[in-house]
């Protein structure tokens, strides 16, 4: 079934003289076969930014084959909703280089012995060769005309794969920087022929690519605003907490990594807390959804639980942990908080939070900017370095003024459904997909 697209203020650079408009709707030859590379089976931003584009892709002009490393979340998610027409599970698919090879990383596997993590390290150069071999495979097998890659490693993988398969690539950029020691072999793969377009989720991922600039298109990450309707959700966060409903709760959702800033949202709430009446104290939460997934170490989420016991903030401060559905909770939240230390590319807690009328408070780095304006729908905090005295003295502004609340939250719902809406997103993704497989029909567009 056709989708039918709106209009939206997502930003794509049309670099060609003769480029259509952002909104304009290209026409294939045919049918484009294309295989989504999603370099991860668990849950996080890119697997579920993947998932809006798969849903609102046109299937009359988009084949959507996705590979994933092995069953999990993301698969369970995109197999529910019927989002591609093929599933296919590559084991080995590296995650981490000294994975074992019979099942996921484990925290602990970082602790094995040396000798042991260095056979895992080059069994898994092994497998990660077999990867590729059989990826080709399935490529030339299946007369694939592109290769989608969803993440850092899918974007390596699939450089690679155009060179083995002959079938173009195209890349989407969820990161800001990479490792030194891999720099060089990706900025060769990004300028390669085989590298189609580079889709980047922000300006801050495009810097990346000031080499091959002709290929960057910029396009932000969206969602299906329907879902994300505050008022079709039951909110179940204060319920669960037993909080009262005049409680002011400050959440957070996202992976609980140092470089999500979580230590500095601690602090400032700390600070915040001290400067608060007793009846502010009372009343007030934070909250923090989420978890650090068991191939990084270490366990920072237990980490930020010994810092909140210490600081004294049991009664105001709750690390709840995974949810595979935020959304019952953030409906919930008063104000959302992402609190990202480095330059973040795009984080999807903020175009969430904002789709559920939460104003939000950020440090402003990477490509937070290009989606929360700052003073409408909520607050950039300086973030280099993080502000963390600012960030408590913005907790208790919000605390203290539920007019702000609510203006700012009514407008980052207005915000998202004119910039963030899924639907206009995946149709800038299909015609890059059009145009990079080759199979644009406007006149004088074969190649």
């Amino acid at each position: 079934m056709s989708v039918a697209f709106s209009t939206a203020a997502s930003e794509i650079d049309a670099r060609d003289a003769d480029a259509p408009s952002p909104d304009a709707v290209l026409a294939a030859r045919r049918k484009v076969r294309v295989l989504f590379i999603n370099d991860t089976a668990r849950n996080g931003g890119p697997g579920r930014s993947l998932f809006y584009i798969l849903q609102f892709l046109d299937p009359a002009v988009v084949h959507r084959a996705v590979v994933l490393p092995r069953p999990g979340v993301i698969s369970e998610l995109y197999a529910d909703h019927g989002v591609t027409e093929d599933l296919f599970f590559e084991p080995d698919l590296v995650e981490n280089p000294i994975e074992p090879w019979d099942r996921p990383m484990a925290r602990e596997d970082f602790n094995a012995f040396l000798p042991l993590r260095g056979l895992r390290a080059a069994g898994n150069v092994v497998r990660a060769g077999r990867a590729m071999a059989r990826l080709t495979s399935v490529i030339r097998r299946g007369a694939f005309d592109l290769i989608y890659c969803n993440g850092t490693n899918a974007d390596f993988a699939g450089g690679l794969l155009a060179r083995t398969s002959g079938t173009p690539a195209l890349w989407h950029v969820r990161y800001t920087s990479l490792p030194r020691i891999v720099r060089g072999t990706h900025d060769r793969l990004a300028e390669s022929k085989g590298v189609a377009r580079i889709v980047c989720v922000s300006k801050a991922s495009a810097s990346l690519f000031s080499h091959c600039q002709s290929k960057v298109r910029v396009i932000h990450n969206a969602l299906d605003v329907e879902e994300f309707d505050v008022r079709k959700i039951t909110p179940r966060l204060k319920t669960e907490l037993g909080l009262s409903p005049g409680a002011v709760v400050f959440g957070s959702q996202g992976r609980i990594l140092p470089r999500k800033g979580y230590v500095e949202m601690v602090q400032a709430s700390s600070r915040a807390v001290a400067q608060m009446t007793p009846e502010e104290r009372a009343k007030v939460h934070f909250v923090v959804l989420g978890d650090t997934p068991e191939d990084i170490r270490p366990d920072h989420l237990a980490e930020c639980r010994v810092l909140v016991k210490s600081l004294g903030l049991d009664r105001n401060f709750t690390f709840l942990g995974f949810k595979v559905d935020v959304k019952p909770y953030v409906a919930d939240f008063d104000v959302a908080v992402v609190p990202s230390v480095y330059p973040d590319p795009l984080p999807r807690a903020v175009i969430e939070s904002m789709a559920l009328a939460k104003p939000v408070i950020a440090f402003d780095v990477g490509g937070v900017a290009e989606m929360l304006a700052g003073g409408e729908t909520g607050t950039l905090v300086r973030g280099e370095p993080p502000d963390v005295e600012d960030l408590a003295k913005q907790f208790l502004r919000y605390l203290r003024d539920p007019n702000l609340r609510t203006s700012q939250g009514r407008a980052g719902r207005a915000r998202v459904e004119r910039d963030f809406d899924g639907r206009t997103q995946a149709q800038r993704i299909q015609n890059q997909i059009v145009e990079a497989a080759g199979l644009d029909a406007r006149p004088g567009r074969v190649t």
